[in-house]
């Protein structure tokens, strides 16, 4: 089994952002967190449950259409059960956007009926976005803005300062920069934000980090991974990560002068397919994973 090393980074404007969050929240109604839907466990920020205390929040699943419906459904259902508001979507597309409207309006039914009863319904609904560097944010934000209000791009750290977008809805938006958290007690968090590029891949052993992937796709979507890359059964028949990627870069015709397969090239070539969704509609953890994730971070 290939192990790798622990991920952890947390530029200063992320502490930063924490302070702004905490100092912000009681400016805002509600708070709409933004987690992948390929790793809901993972890139849901432990510290954003303290800051939002009691606040009303929603979760939307960003990036459904790269993650496994089946599973995307469970994770709607885990939410729901724990009476949290809940909406899966694709924030580039558009794609499941439209209900977002009428479940803020339910989200916040006491709060708007309280504000028409003192004759306060002009006041705008504030609404705080949150979520971890590159979620989806200013996706999200552009699509309810109906335009090009805040910088896209798919990698971390775009975002660095807060941001008040108004909407001609009666709505305003509070957009906040990624922010990651200070130690991931579990390493499978850090490999899995590292996978979806939510780290920067300039701190990171690219080979390492694409040989833990390719084991994890073979367990759970081995027919998707042999498809991508026209490998057979015998191919994948190996638990050693390195041969594994080896007959990957082989079938793709990734080869240095002599013969050798260019691992390097094939471990990008992996995980640049992965976050693209070239390989197919993944999801990486279930919501029968979240006893072994606290287990494993207590160790």
């Amino acid at each position: 089994m290939i192990e790798t090393p622990s991920i952890q980074w947390f530029p200063g404007h992320m502490a930063k952002t924490r302070r702004i969050m905490r100092d912000s929240m009681r400016f805002v109604d509600v708070v709409v967190e933004l987690i992948d839907a390929r790793i809901p466990i993972s890139s849901r920020n432990p510290e954003i449950d303290r800051m939002i205390g009691r606040k009303p929040r929603i979760v939307l699943l960003n990036k459904s259409d790269a993650a496994d419906d089946r599973i995307t459904k469970q994770w709607c259902g885990y939410f729901q059960e724990k009476g949290i508001p809940v909406l899966a979507a694709d924030c580039r597309s558009g794609k499941g956007l439209g209900g977002f409207l009428s479940l803020l309006r339910r989200t916040l039914k006491d709060e708007i009926k309280r504000r028409k009863l003192k004759g306060m319904e002009g006041q705008p609904i504030r609404m705080m976005i949150v979520g971890i560097p590159n979620v989806g944010k200013s996706s999200f934000i552009n699509r309810m803005a109906k335009s090009k209000r805040t910088k896209v791009a798919d990698r971390p750290g775009v975002t660095r300062g807060k941001q008040w977008v108004t909407l001609d809805k009666g709505l305003e938006l509070l957009d906040m920069p990624g922010v990651l958290w200070p130690k991931f007690e579990n390493k499978t968090v850090g490999e899995h934000l590292a996978f979806t590029g939510a780290v920067r891949d300039d701190i990171l052993d690219t080979e390492l980090l694409a040989m833990r992937l390719v084991l994890q796709l073979k367990e759970r979507y081995g027919q998707l991974l042999a498809d991508r890359y026209k490998l057979t059964e015998e191919d994948l028949d190996t638990d050693d990560a390195y041969e594994l990627l080896q007959r990957i870069g082989k079938r793709r015709g990734m080869l240095v002068p002599g013969g050798e397969v260019d691992t390097e090239r094939a471990a990008i070539i992996v995980l640049d397919e992965f976050r693209a969704s070239k390989i197919g509609r993944v999801t990486l953890e279930t919501p029968d994973d979240i006893e072994r994730f606290e287990a494993d971070a207590n160790e």
